[in-house]
């Protein structure tokens, strides 16, 4: 299970790379605490899965389209 964390956290703070985005100005999108992300993205918390829907719509993406290939 800890694996699965860990690879949703690199596959968020990817994307996240990919637009440019800090964790606070993308924090600020998702609709969350900046701390949050940080945790999510090293693992160091298990995300709910509301959280990852914010994730997800604030990368204008299904949560489907998140967690493909899991």
């Amino acid at each position: 299970m800890e694996k699965l964390f860990k690879t949703v956290g690199k596959r968020i703070a990817q994307k996240r790379h990919e637009l440019h985005l800090s964790q606070e100005q993308f924090a600020t999108i998702a609709g969350v605490h900046r701390n949050l992300i940080g945790n999510i993205e090293r693992a160091e918390t298990k995300v709910s899965l509301l959280t990852l829907y914010k994730i997800a719509k604030a990368f204008n993406m299904t949560l489907v389209e998140l967690l493909k290939g899991f």
